[in-house]
């Protein structure tokens, strides 16, 4: 559930043995600039009491609907082997614009900035958790959160949105909306097939000071609605 560590080689690495399975993928453009550009198209909901969300965990896609009507399809990066994304049907029970993890984050003395365990704080620091902008929580302790996306499930079991994405995704749910998650969904053949912003592996991390501060919790387009 956290953004991705300065580990940039690792990252590498683990992206280039996944190529074979992403080859098929389609992409929006390679480079931070790309990522910073990524964008969906997105309606606002008639009655926003009519709206639904359905993720498929095997597409990593998550579809906003009204009735029938598409709203807005956007993909996800979904929880890894062995801490995934509990299936079934959920109902957002709350919602926070500028959420902070409890546990794991950022710790800070001056300009040092050291991403951390809160348990493993060095003596002297203060402490901010990792931030999870546009909270919209599902199930105790998961819910769908601002964070990098790969085109591999990566996640500890929340479901991370796209910075661009994360305040449209905000806006259209509200407290009561009900979640659909599963292995897959009709709507994958149908509308599943969008271009992706760039797998994010391998791609700079922002500097710890963004975390610290609100800077991460900035970090997106404005939304627009069609």
């Amino acid at each position: 559930m956290t953004p991705k560590s300065f580990i940039i080689l690792a990252a590498v690495a683990a992206v280039a043995g996944l190529m074979s399975s992403c080859s098929s993928v389609p992409s929006g453009g390679s480079g931070l600039g790309a990522y910073h550009a990524y964008d969906v198209p997105t309606k606002l909901p008639g009655n926003p009491n009519n709206v639904r969300v359905k993720v498929s965990l095997s597409k990593q896609r998550t579809y906003v609907m009204e009735g029938s009507q598409m709203l807005m399809v956007m993909p996800v990066s979904v929880g890894a082997p062995g801490t995934t994304t509990p299936s079934g049907n959920f109902t957002i029970f709350n919602k926070v614009e500028k959420k902070r993890a409890n546990t794991h984050g950022y710790a800070y003395n001056g300009s040092n900035v050291q991403k951390t365990m809160l348990s493993a704080r060095p003596a002297g620091y203060s402490f901010k958790g990792t931030p999870m902008p546009y909270w919209c929580e599902f199930k105790a302790n998961y819910g769908f959160h601002t964070g990098w996306l790969k085109h591999h499930p990566c996640t500890h079991g929340c479901i991370r949105m796209h910075e661009n994405l994360a305040p449209k995704f905000y806006r259209l749910v509200k407290v009561g909306t009900p979640v659909s998650i599963a292995y897959s969904q009709p709507e994958d053949a149908s509308t599943g097939n969008i271009p992706l912003p760039p797998d994010a592996g391998p791609l700079p991390d922002y500097p710890g000071s963004m975390y610290v501060g609100d800077g991460y919790f900035k970090q997106h387009k404005s939304p627009t609605f069609h």
